[in-house]
């Protein structure tokens, strides 16, 4: 198990844009990684989400559960995949018309060596803030 702290990066949008981009079509469209991404209701603020993510260039089915809480963040909890028993949140800082984001959780992973972990995780990340930056961007000049 790993903790990982990652901060400082800023999207191009204002918070509540941010938001709205999260919760339409876009953003699935946006993560080019993900396929067959289904989610269902698991409460109030939570829902299941399972997809099949690329990792090295095969196809690994994935189960999140999701806790959304806006305008704070997101809590995950992985349940399949190769960060199953990771626990990690999202965190968005409002400012002005960008918004900040940080992530910090204990990543754990029984397919991937201990010694690889962090650097799978942070891997990861940046892959998921690629594909999400330049299309906050798109979203928010359209609002």
């Amino acid at each position: 198990m790993v903790f990982i702290k990652d901060e400082g990066s800023v999207f191009e949008a204002p918070i509540d844009v941010m938001w709205k981009y999260i919760q339409s079509p876009a953003h699935g469209q946006a993560h080019r990684s993900i396929r067959n991404r289904q989610t269902q209701p698991a409460g109030e603020n939570t829902q299941l989400a399972s997809m099949e993510r690329n990792v090295g260039g095969s196809w690994v089915k994935v189960v999140n559960r999701l806790t959304i809480l806006p305008p704070l963040g997101i809590a995950f909890e992985a349940l399949e995949g190769p960060f199953a028993g990771s626990k990690f949140v999202y965190i968005y800082t409002p400012l002005g018309a960008k918004t900040g984001i940080a992530v910090y959780g204990e990543y754990a992973s029984s397919q991937i060596p201990a010694g690889q972990l962090e650097s799978a995780v942070r891997t990861s990340l940046e892959e998921g803030f690629n594909e999400d930056a330049p299309a906050i961007r798109g979203f928010a000049a359209k609002k």
